[in-house]
């Protein structure tokens, strides 16, 4: 047997104990991490837990895996919102097929996860939206994904939203760049398999009886043509506009969730013509500015939304000191000051749940939540108790959760 394995290679070594020699059918359950509610895969998938961390490993014909792991290596080192891959096990006995590794994403939930869980606040439209974007993304950076489902795909909670990312692979092309009729075509087997597993989960029970899995997926292609058209479209206007329209532009791009990567504007007597080239990896702008401001690594809008507190900590900081407040001595406040005690404050048998990053989103909506019935501001502490005695409790545990995987660490 061979293994590959991209960097960092200290995460394969306690794996390399398993029995890789044996159908993945055939391992030992204690070995196993059983992930609740995932998606339905064509392949045998099976999960282990190594050192803290959740692994999925895939038994697939050696030249897809290879494929696979080199796209994925590829969409990684791009910023492509796509799971991460750590190796691939070849030749092994009896003509065995390959087993591909990948990392399993932090804090990721499957589209039957997400219906099935009690909280259940996420719709049909908001899966389809994040999916739309996800397929948008990829188009840009050339990339035909051939098989575009809510199967393969996992989604994070970002800050009430969901991000979403690629898991399978195995059925992508890469091209300098897609023609209207490859994208058509990736968006028309997008819609067939969405409807399908719409369907699958009606007749498990799962879909609220409002919602007509059909028309749910026709309204795939309608969403994909409207995002596409709006994130690359040439905007024509007068010369006197253009200030004006550029900066509208770009706004209008960043609030729905992409970067810009180069404007070109060309002028003429007769006006001006802008166009946008999109970033195609994930949108970093927040992500980039929380950072350096505070360390915390978090998703994009969960970014946006810690920015905006720490910019109105900020302004009672100065109101209160009567002075003008440097952002980043703000921000080192706000961090031990605002941001840390709730994290702190949540129990040990809930952390992990959710991001700590969503944690605090939720409270400050909970904290609103409160202080509309109460007609005053409750306060953040009085919100913290409240939404760790009666909300986060609802969220089930998810399967990277410390206290999940910490049984299986030593397997």
């Amino acid at each position: 047997m061979r293994f590959l394995f991209r960097p960092p290679a200290a995460d394969a070594t306690g794996l390399l104990r398993l029995p890789w020699h044996q159908p993945l059918e055939q391992w030992d359950p204690a070995l196993l991490l059983e992930v609740p509610q995932r998606g339905i895969s064509r392949h045998v998938v099976r999960f282990v837990a190594n050192n803290g961390h959740v692994f999925a490993l895939k038994e697939i014909h050696e030249r897809l895996a290879r494929k696979e792991y080199a796209l994925l290596g590829e969409f990684e080192e791009e910023g492509l919102p796509t799971v991460s891959v750590l190796g691939i096990c070849v030749d092994r006995p009896d003509d065995q097929e390959a087993i591909l590794v990948t990392r399993y994403l932090e804090y990721s939930m499957s589209y039957r996860w997400l219906f099935s869980s009690p909280r259940g606040e996420h719709s049909a439209e908001q899966l389809l939206d994040t999916l739309v974007e996800l397929l948008v993304r990829l188009h840009l950076a050339g990339v035909f994904w051939g098989d575009c489902s809510l199967s393969n795909t996992l989604f994070r909670p970002d800050a009430g939203a969901l991000t979403a990312y690629l898991v399978d692979a195995e059925t992508v092309e890469r091209h300098p760049t897609l023609s209207p009729g490859q994208r058509a075509y990736d968006v028309d087997l997008a819609r067939e398999r969405v409807g399908a597993e719409l369907l699958d989960l009606r007749f498990g029970g799962l879909l609220p009886e409002e919602i007509d899995p059909f028309e749910t997926a026709d309204s795939l292609p309608p969403r994909y043509a409207a995002l596409w058209e709006e994130v690359t479209h040439e905007q024509v206007f007068s010369v006197e506009e253009q200030q004006f329209r550029m900066a509208e532009r770009l706004q209008r791009l960043n609030d729905l969730g992409f970067d810009v990567g180069e404007v070109e504007l060309i002028t003429s007597e007769h006006g001006a013509r802008l166009k946008v080239h999109t970033r195609v990896a994930e949108p970093g702008q927040h992500r980039r500015e929380l950072f350096r401001l505070t360390g915390l690594e978090v998703q994009e809008r969960q970014a946006r939304r810690l920015l905006n507190d720490i910019l109105a900590f900020r302004a009672w900081l100065e109101q209160k000191t009567g002075g003008p407040v440097s952002e980043s001595y703000a921000a080192h406040r706000w961090l031990s000051e605002v941001y840390q005690p709730v994290v702190d404050a949540i129990p040990p048998e809930l952390a992990g749940r959710l991001a700590p990053a969503e944690v605090f989103h939720e409270v400050l909506e909970h904290r609103w939540f409160l202080s509309e019935q109460a007609k005053r501001d409750v306060g953040t502490a009085e919100a913290i108790e409240s939404y760790i005695s009666e909300v986060l409790p609802r969220t089930p545990k998810e399967v990277t959760t410390p206290s999940v995987i910490a049984g299986h660490a030593d397997d």
